[in-house]
C-alpha cells in the first residue's frame, strides 16, 4: 500500500425529470442522466444518493444539504 486511502462515495442530487430507467438530476447546478432502476416510486423533486451513475438510494432533502455541506468541507463539493 502506499499509504493514501482510497475511497468510493455517492454524491446527493435532486430529481429534476423522471423517464424511467433513466432521471435526470442536478448536483449544485450540473445535471446528469442517471440509471434509477434501483429506486421505486421515484419523482421529480426527490433527492437520492448516485454512485458511478447510478441512484443507489433516496434521501431526504435535510440529509443530502449536510452530505453535501460535509464534501465541501473536504473539498470535494
Amino acid at each position: 500500500m502506499d499509504g493514501v486511502v482510497k475511497m468510493c462515495i455517492a454524491i446527493p442530487g435532486k430529481v429534476i425529470e423522471v423517464d424511467y430507467p433513466f432521471a435526470i438530476v442536478d448536483f449544485k447546478g450540473t445535471k446528469r442522466k442517471v440509471r434509477v432502476d434501483l429506486l421505486e416510486s421515484l419523482k421529480e423533486g426527490d433527492w437520492v444518493l448516485v454512485h458511478v451513475g447510478i441512484a443507489i438510494q433516496k434521501v431526504d432533502e435535510e440529509e443530502a444539504k449536510k452530505t453535501v455541506e460535509l464534501l465541501e468541507q473536504i473539498g470535494l463539493g
